[in-house]
């Protein structure tokens, strides 16, 4: 099972596939009879693809309110930061660092194939975290580092 199809299952909402105007490639919506539904592009390919922009649309669900498209108003580019973190999170954890470092996975492209993301969701989510901690994060006795990525391994 994929991780698109995990979110699939997942998902609280209802996901329908539509043609949506570029560059939009997915759409969180709260229909007037307050029914929630995802859209997302039914042109885009790759599960990868599919699974990041599902994860910030559900980002939108769990942590959004009211319509934000209009980006120019400060508190929806907030709304949205915050459910692009949310994707983040859920799709590149801090503990999935941490456990491809223990199968040996030695750079980004990798590390993206094995979250199932793209490697460039990868990057931004590592740059969030970099916003967020700093140059390194610790977790128990393994350290993550950002920039340079790389995992480090108390052993005492």
């Amino acid at each position: 099972m994929t991780l698109f199809d995990s979110l699939l299952q997942e998902s609280p909402v209802p996901v329908i596939y539509v043609d949506l105007p570029k560059p939009l490639k997915g759409l969180y919506v709260e229909t007037r009879s307050g029914r929630h539904r995802i859209l997302l592009d039914k042109r885009m390919n790759l599960v990868a693809e599919k699974a990041c922009v599902l994860a910030e649309e559900l980002g939108h669900y769990h942590t959004s309110a009211g319509n934000i498209l209009d980006q120019r108003d400060i508190r929806n580019r907030k709304q949205e930061r915050v459910a692009r973190q949310w994707a983040y999170e859920k799709l590149v954890p801090l503990e999935k660092i941490i456990e491809a470092y223990h199968v040996h996975i030695c750079n980004r492209y990798e590390l993206a194939e094995f979250l199932g993301v793209t490697e460039p969701f990868l990057q931004k989510a590592l740059d969030r975290y970099r916003e967020k901690y700093g140059l390194y994060v610790t977790r128990g006795r393994y350290t993550i580092y950002f920039d340079p990525l790389g995992v480090v391994e108390d052993f005492r």
